[in-house]
Parts: C-alpha cells; structure tokens; sequence
C-alpha cells in the first residue's frame, strides 16, 4: 500500500498532530482538570461537573484548502447537557431506588414523622447525557446525505482492514460515577490511515438496574475521493438494564456490564426497533440514525 506524504509534529506539550494531503488533524489530551480550571468551566456551564472533567481535552479536523474546521471538545460536551429542569425527550433517568424510596416513604405507619431537612438545588441531567456530535466553523456546511449516493455511507469494511495506522489519539472528555449508581463518560477517538480519516465519538451511560445508553459519532473522509466529501453519522441506542443483563451476565459474572466494547455490541446488534425507537421507555431524543456530509472545496 503507498503511503502518501504526512508529518507528525508535537506543537505543545499534550498536543500532537498530523498534517497529511490537504489536513491537518490536532489532538489535545491533558491530565484531570486542576481546581481553577473546574471554577472556570463551572462558571460558564452553571452545572455540577463529572467527577473526572478534562477541560483542556479537544480535537480538531481542519481542511486547510477550503479553511473548512470540525472540533469536538470538552465544554462543548458538556454544554450540550440539560441544565434546568428535564423536558420530555431528554430522557430523564431515576436510579433504580428512588421508586422504592417513595414508596417506603408515604406508607410508613407514622406519617407525622418529619422529612429530613434538604438543600434545593439547582436541577440538571445528573446522567450528563449529551447528544453532542461536534461543530463546524462553518454551522451550515453539514447536509443531510443521499441514501443513494454510495459516497454518503462509512465504509466499515475498509476501516475493518489492517491498513498502517499513521496517527491515533484516545481523548477522554470527562467521566463519573454517578453517586455509585452506574457509570457516563464520552471519549473521541481518532485514527488516520494511508487512505482515509476515522473519528469515533462516544457516550456511553450505565444506570445500575436501570437501563443502558450509547450515543455515537462516527465522522469518515476518504483521501481518494474527488471532490472531498466527509461523512457524519450519528446513531443512538438504549434498552432496559435487565435486558443486557439477561445477554452478557454468566451467572453471578457481572463483569461484562461494564465493558464499553460488550455494551455496544449488543445494543448495535438488537433488534432496531427495539434499540433505536423504544429504547428504555424514556422517550429520549438522542435515538435513531442519522447520516450527513458536507462537500469541501
């Protein structure tokens, strides 16, 4: 396989970067963000933050022939999470015990007992489910792609090959253990090969007996094809907990339900009804598919 010309190039500490054909792709990725840097964030999102927030952490995909930039990043991300009160369609999520909390609570046989004093506080998505799929410094370059069109698809055959992996970066974006009641965290990776660009970008949520929830971000450029064409393709699925429980667990092994790779799996393999239109019963909007591209100049 002919390799084209690239260049590797570290322009900071953290940073690193490719400049191959006519892109350049630049990757950020520093250690959990220090106190100050928390204060920063807070202040401009105005939620409680993930336990492991990297808020210097971003990519960035620039076309430098046309000017043409897409990023994903940490505030972005997180901006992209309900602050307020939760609306139908943001997929609201209860733990498993709040239920049973309730129902203990109001058939206690003494009802004059008094509630524990509580603190009000300001409501958001606890979860940090985010349907976020990166930007364009040009918003209304994306359009939506020509079923068709066999250039408007990924071609998951081609990125399953063994091809030369000339630059690859794994990018946390934040992660917590929500109070200990599952798990949400979203990575971007990226990968560059001989013939093409490959970005992965993932949500992923576990809310112990509850349910499971993926949010991808799959963004494909051939080098090969003229005119340059990138593709975007998002895809959300969710089911009950108890679902792929019944699917991974090996009796008391619970181990695979905290594997991201088994996880995926399985949703992407239900049935599509099942996974991407009823999900969990939450209504949530981040379910289905959705395939875009933009044509660069």
């Amino acid at each position: 396989m002919a390799i084209p010309e690239y260049q590797l190039s570290n322009p900071s500490p953290h940073v690193s970067a490719i400049s191959i054909n006519s892109w350049e792709i630049t990757s950020s990725k520093k250690p959990i963000s220090n106190a100050r840097r928390l204060d920063q964030l807070h202040h401009v999102l105005e939620i409680p933050l993930p336990e492991m927030t990297y808020g210097d952490n971003w990519l960035s995909v620039k076309h430098k022939a046309s000017g043409w930039e897409y990023r994903l990043d940490t505030q972005a991300a997180l901006s992209a999470v309900r602050n307020g009160e939760l609306r139908p369609g943001d997929g609201g999520v209860k733990v498993d015990y709040a239920d049973k909390w309730l129902v203990r609570s109001s058939s206690a046989p003494d009802s004059s007992l008094p509630m524990p004093e509580t603190v009000v506080t300001k409501e958001y998505d606890w979860t940090y489910t985010t349907t976020y799929s990166g930007s364009a410094n040009q918003p209304d370059s994306f359009q939506p792609a020509d079923p068709e069109n066999p250039f408007h698809n990924i071609p998951l055959e081609e990125l399953k090959r063994r091809d030369p992996i000339l630059f690859f970066s794994e990018i946390p974006l934040f992660e917590d253990e929500l109070h200990d009641n599952g798990s949400s965290n979203y990575t971007v990776r990226v990968r560059v090969m001989p013939t093409c660009l490959f970005i992965l970008a993932r949500f992923i949520l576990r809310v112990d007996n509850v349910l499971f929830r993926v949010h991808d971000t799959r963004v494909y450029h051939s080098f090969n094809r003229s005119p340059a064409i990138l593709v975007k393709e998002t895809c959300g699925w969710e089911a009950p907990y108890e679902t792929l429980k019944q699917r991974l667990a090996f009796g008391n092994d619970l181990s695979a339900l905290t594997s991201e790779a088994a996880i995926t799996e399985q949703l992407t393999n239900m049935d599509q009804n099942q996974s991407q239109v009823i999900g969990a019963g939450t209504g949530w909007k981040g379910l289905g598919r959705t395939v875009e591209v933009v044509k660069l100049e």
